[in-house]
């Protein structure tokens, strides 16, 4: 509190604190929210490390087909047909995609009615890829092809395997977005743990994509 004329004023710890924070940059920061939240922080980093998990097993497939002639076996050669139930199960994960992307618009508008149906549409169709997966792999052990058929039958069911736990788990964080959302949790403000679900989607499309036309086509 300034003093009375002729003494000097006094200025406390306290005081000066407030008054530097209050002229500083980055005052405020705690209620003004900067740069990736910690949620999508995370998720980015886990999806580096998936990444690389996945480089590794292109990795060891490239290998084992450069070290196995002819590729694929003879008696596996007209099993993998791409114009087949894998094809609709591929266009179905594709459009997965771009229906998440609407549900990630729509929470952003503050749309909560088309966020919770397009990720709703988003879940119904990832549970029909895995169910489009596994009928393709019943066709495949009635051809007699499996995990046992050589360095061929190892390296397709791996490879395609760990791709469908990792749709598994994304199904399994829509459905908990989907509930959450449906509980009125989101909103345009607050709505990190859908981006990071989006991400992670996003990415095994991705990774599907290319293992389909590597494993089908090259």
């Amino acid at each position: 509190m300034p003093g009375t004329e002729g003494e000097p004023t006094t200025v406390t710890a306290d005081s000066h604190a407030l008054a530097t924070a209050e002229h500083t940059p980055i005052a405020g920061l705690a209620h003004d929210r900067r740069g990736i939240s910690n949620p999508i922080l995370g998720m980015i980093l886990f999806i580096t490390s998936e990444v690389m998990f996945f480089a590794g097993l292109f990795a060891a497939y490239f290998s084992t087909r450069a070290a196995n002639r002819p590729w694929p076996p003879e008696e596996f050669a007209d099993v993998l047909n791409p114009f087949s139930v894998i094809l609709v199960a591929t266009a179905i994960l594709i459009v997965s995609s771009f229906t998440c992307q609407l549900a990630i618009r729509a929470i952003r508008r503050e749309d909560r009615r088309g966020f919770i149906r397009n990720i709703a549409v988003t879940f119904v169709l990832g549970i029909v890829f895995l169910l489009l997966q596994a009928y393709d792999y019943s066709i495949l052990f009635e051809e007699g092809m499996t995990m046992g058929s050589g360095p061929f039958g190892t390296t397709y069911f791996t490879l395609t395997a760990f791709h469908g736990a990792h749709v598994f788990g994304g199904v399994i964080m829509l459905g908990v977005i989907l509930y959450r959302g449906m509980a009125g949790q989101f909103s345009a403000r607050h709505h990190d743990a859908v981006e990071a679900t989006s991400l992670y989607w996003h990415f095994v499309d991705v990774v599907w994509i290319l293992l389909f036309s590597i494993l089908y086509f090259l």
